[in-house]
């Protein structure tokens, strides 16, 4: 689940009157079972969404914090990856991890929540405040939610439908253009996708393409691929690829250097596509296109979170 969805779970929960308990991964050193940033949320019955890494450490963490929720208070708790917490498949040594635990247990509580909510529905950064008991004093993280990448697929056809339920589950928005309407249903493409019908160059051109935007063109011929690049090529797309035999992808370098297009903004189209991997079938060249688009995300350092900074005492 994305950090939207959960979120909004948590909205959604404490509406209803179902306090809830907001657990976070704080902190990492050595090996860990997930990254700064990781959520789970749990309420008072048990249930829960998400995951900070699952075996001893995630049970011990929902003990712990089912005992916070119906105390309503808020803590950071510390664990020692030893010998005596591990995950499901084996031990994890010399890893510590910080979990900050948040208990929401009203409606009034929930304005930095929702504020959150809605910097991620306009594409924005951001930032979620947490406090939480350490010892004898309130110390404050704050959680950073990336904006999530838009996924442009030039290309409904199989490469563009199975890559499409792929990102859909990496948290990219979707969004498959095709001139072919009737390839663009529910019946292959993800629920959560958009999708557009129209001339696929001009609805490239037309459409709010960003630094974080990631074009991929798998169209149905030469001739589309070659349209749909020189549409987007001027872009300042965070990620340009084009699928298509070297052969192929030379003929249409050729071609936009003809009209003028600069070499050098063709040298950044990943062309051929995807990650060397041997992929032969359709599901495996999606799996190495979408290889490469999280290779290219997560390229650059991203800090999820930041603090620990030390919250005054009332009157001070």
């Amino acid at each position: 689940m994305n950090p939207r969805e959960l979120l909004q779970a948590l909205v959604a929960a404490v509406e209803a009157g179902r306090p809830c308990a907001l657990c976070t991964v704080v902190g990492t050193r050595g090996s860990t079972p997930q990254t700064a940033g990781a959520m789970l949320l749990l309420e008072a019955d048990g249930r829960s969404i998400g995951t900070i890494g699952g075996g001893c450490v995630e049970a011990e963490v929902r003990r712990r914090a089912l005992a916070l929720l119906q105390a309503g208070n808020s803590s950071l708790l510390s664990f020692v990856l030893n010998h005596d917490y591990g995950w499901d498949d084996g031990l994890i040594c010399g890893g510590r991890l910080d979990i900050a635990v948040v208990c929401y247990q009203h409606v009034a509580e929930l304005g930095e929540v929702r504020a959150a909510i809605e910097q991620i529905e306009r594409q924005q950064m951001a930032r979620l405040p947490l406090r939480v008991a350490d010892e004898d004093r309130t110390v404050q993280f704050r959680v950073n939610i990336e904006p999530t990448p838009t996924l442009l697929i030039a290309g409904a056809g199989h490469v563009g439908a199975a890559l499409a339920s792929l990102a859909a589950g990496l948290n990219f928005r979707v969004v498959v253009i095709d001139d072919r309407a009737d390839l663009l249903g529910p019946e292959r493409l993800p629920a959560r996708c958009v999708a557009v019908a129209g001339d696929i160059a001009e609805s490239l051109r037309g459409w709010p393409i960003d630094g974080n935007t990631y074009v991929v063109i798998v169209t149905r011929g030469h001739a589309h691929d070659e349209q749909a690049l020189n549409a987007v090529i001027d872009s300042p797309a965070r990620y340009l690829g084009m699928i298509g035999s070297r052969r192929k992808v030379k003929l249409i370098f050729d071609d936009l250097e003809q009209l003028g297009v600069p070499r050098e903004k063709l040298d950044r189209v990943h062309s051929p596509i995807g990650l060397k991997i041997g992929a032969v079938t359709v599901p495996e060249i999606a799996v190495s296109i979408a290889a490469e688009l999280v290779a290219v995300r997560r390229s650059e350092a991203f800090q999820a979170v930041e603090g620990p900074a030390q919250v005054p005492a009332a009157g001070s």
